[in-house]
């Protein structure tokens, strides 16, 4: 049981900015949890969604745009956050396949 609440602490803390999947990443060395590894990847693969695409808009300023990109990125971390909160392994919808694929290096 105490694994299991250091890995929800972890992944809950993953979702806490860029900054906090960074943190999560240190704090999941050892032991090695793979609830707070899924969810490092998840939440590392949203806000980097976020941040490149927030620098795209800022080369191309259209506010629907910005609007369309902050619904999109609260819903799925909203999502993200809820499932590591409740202590379920559930992908974000579209991207967190893609998020468990591509950052295979957060172990």
């Amino acid at each position: 049981m105490g694994s299991e609440n250091e890995g929800k602490t972890t992944a809950i803390v993953a979702y806490l900015t860029m900054v906090g999947a960074l943190i999560a990443l240190t704090m999941n060395m050892e032991p090695k949890n793979p609830f707070a590894r899924f969810h490092t990847r998840q939440a590392f693969g949203l806000h980097l969604f976020f941040l490149a695409f927030a620098l795209f808009l800022s080369q191309w300023f259209n506010i629907y745009a910005w609007y369309g990109l902050y619904i999109c990125y609260l819903v799925l971390w909203g999502y993200g956050f809820i499932g590591a909160l409740t202590g379920k392994a559930n992908s974000v919808p579209v991207l967190g396949p893609y998020f468990q694929k591509w950052f295979t290096f957060i172990q």
